[in-house]
């Protein structure tokens, strides 16, 4: 069986029993300065939905913080609640920031590349992708129901299943662990997608060849432990996860 694509695997994470539903989210987003498209307009989106698919496509972001005077920006994975409009993240490198400046705003990019546009002229290169800027004033969650709803959002956002099927945290790696909830509600979407823009003017007509080549991000199958028991099957979710067959 092909491995299976990424963003195939990504869903809503379900919600918890006795989980007041949320609001229905808006269908556009807000427009703030940070977020208004100046440049590419074409290419940016103020669509909710867009952002949405972004965020379900992949579960690696890049948070822009500031760490004891000076910009850092670390990659790390997060998980959302689309219900409750929250971005879950890592939080132990940015922490110590944000305890010392608990009203900064920080800024999440999430970034898939889709293919390298080769165009006739190298001026008209480019790159298709699909991109979000989240800008929020981050909560930190360092203890309690919250703490445990984030690690299930995230866990459930990467690997589907893997939080009914492992071992819990228990209270010393709960102490040891700190997530980020930032809000939704300010962001900034842009997708490229297409071949080359420059057929129709000179360089059409130089004779050289001009196109995209797509990029894949796919899961393979799984592989196992090499200290694992030859007893124990790859689980459903797992084998669904990678595309592979359980056996």
């Amino acid at each position: 069986m092909d491995a299976q694509p990424l963003d195939q695997h990504l869903r809503a994470t379900p919600a918890e029993p006795g989980q007041t539903p949320a609001e229905p989210p808006a269908t556009e987003l807000t427009v703030t300065d940070r977020t208004r498209h100046r440049r590419l307009r074409d290419q940016g989106s103020t669509r909710a939905a867009d952002l949405d698919a972004i965020l379900r496509a992949g579960f690696v972001c890049h948070l822009g913080v500031v760490v004891d005077g000076a910009p850092m920006v670390v990659p790390t994975v997060y998980g959302v609640d689309f219900d409750r409009r929250t971005l879950f993240v890592h939080g132990s490198v940015a922490s110590r920031s944000i305890v010392r400046a608990p009203q900064a705003t920080v800024c999440v990019t999430v970034t898939h590349i889709d293919g390298l546009v080769l165009a006739r002229s190298v001026f008209e290169h480019g790159v298709n992708y699909r991109s979000a800027m989240i800008y929020a004033v981050p909560r930190l969650i360092t203890e309690g129901d919250e703490l445990l709803h984030g690690l299930r959002v995230l866990t459930e956002h990467c690997a589907p299943g893997q939080w009914e099927y492992a071992r819990r945290p228990n209270s010393k790696e709960l102490a040891a662990t700190s997530l980020l909830a930032l809000s939704l509600d300010e962001a900034s979407v842009k997708v490229a997608s297409g071949p080359p823009d420059d057929a129709d003017g000179p360089d059409g007509q130089l004779g050289l060849w001009a196109g995209v080549i797509p990029v894949h991000t796919r899961f393979g199958a799984p592989e196992p432990d090499p200290a694992l028991p030859a007893d124990i099957a790859v689980p459903s979710h797992v084998s669904a996860l990678g595309g592979g067959s359980a056996g």
